[in-house]
């Protein structure tokens, strides 16, 4: 695909074969009735054109079978479409259980990255081949949009809210990272790259990274400084809900509701936590939307997701 048709990024993770194959086929299908509707244009303008002595025509007695005919064809046509996009659209935003876990800020006009393993990136993603790789992406001030042509993804990144995306790269090599929304006037300057490694490289550069605190150490600390854990506490006396075992757990609220501890809900519970009060406790807590940004949220939200006794808790650094 690459040499026969050089328009075509290059194909360079597991999504692209598929994406390829559903545009080619909308493609053809599209070409193929275009050229059948002008051709019959032509051929009906030609032949029962007005000509002398035949001002009018023959009265037309309907074909139920071609009524039939241009109604089924079509619609099966869609329905494939239909489906075959379904199918893609649901293997994108469902990343696999152990996929690398790598966060995003878009900001004017750059792609901060960073993994949970500790090191962070400026437009630049460092990924092994072969291994899924899931992003959780939100922006600081307006709307971007995470495109990597090469892997055919191309997430909306949405300030105020988190977006999932993933991919998995099948090449080494460098690939384009573009920002597709108009976010300004340096718009055409958020540009970044791709790095697909070997394994054994990816864990070198790994191992020599800044060698800082991990995603969750870093929230850790940001749950420590701000004085969480006294309120935040298992005990009786506690004048707020324990996080421990908190994501996906189904939470009563004050007003009788019932709502999911998704990303969602922890993050609005931080900036605005007088919206949905757990029940049993008082809406005392305070609003932090003034001292945290997107990546205090996000450093929060990965430490709350440690927060298990059992035997899924991961280790903080």
């Amino acid at each position: 695909m690459d040499t026969e048709l050089p328009l075509f990024p290059e194909q360079a993770s597991t999504f692209a074969p598929g994406v390829d194959a559903l545009f080619l086929f909308i493609a053809g299908v599209t070409v193929i009735f275009t050229a059948l509707v002008f051709a019959l244009v032509l051929v009906f303008a030609i032949r029962y054109r007005r000509r002398p002595g035949r001002a009018t025509g023959t009265p037309v007695r309907p074909n139920p079978w071609l009524e039939v005919a241009w109604i089924a064809v079509p619609l099966a046509l869609c329905l494939v479409m239909f489906f075959w996009g379904a199918r893609l659209y649901f293997s994108q935003i469902r990343p696999p259980s152990d996929a690398l876990e790598v966060t995003v800020v878009g900001r004017q006009w750059m792609w901060k990255l960073q993994h949970a393993e500790g090191p962070s990136e400026i437009n630049e993603l460092h990924v092994p081949v072969g291994r899924p790789v899931r992003l959780t992406m939100t922006s600081q001030d307006v709307i971007h949009s995470f495109f990597v042509p090469a892997f055919r993804i191309k997430m909306d990144v949405l300030p105020g809210r988190t977006v999932t995306a993933w991919f998995q790269a099948t090449r080494t090599g460098q690939y384009h990272l573009f920002c597709a929304e108009y976010c300004g006037t340096k718009h055409s300057a958020m540009v970044g790259r791709v790095v697909v490694m070997e394994m054994a490289d990816y864990e070198r550069w790994l191992a020599g990274g800044t060698g800082g605190a991990t995603l969750a150490g870093s929230g850790e600390r940001l749950f420590l400084a701000l004085g969480c854990a006294t309120c935040h506490t298992a005990g009786a006396q506690a004048r707020g809900p324990s996080l421990e075992n908190l994501f996906g757990k189904t939470v009563t609220l004050k007003d009788g509701t019932t709502a999911v501890a998704d990303e969602a809900y922890v993050r609005e519970s931080i900036l605005d936590p007088a919206v949905r009060v757990v029940a049993g406790f008082e809406p005392l807590m305070p609003s932090y939307r003034a001292q945290l940004n997107e990546e205090d949220l996000i450093k929060l939200v990965a430490y709350l997701r440690t927060l298990t006794s059992g035997p899924e808790a991961r280790e903080i650094k």
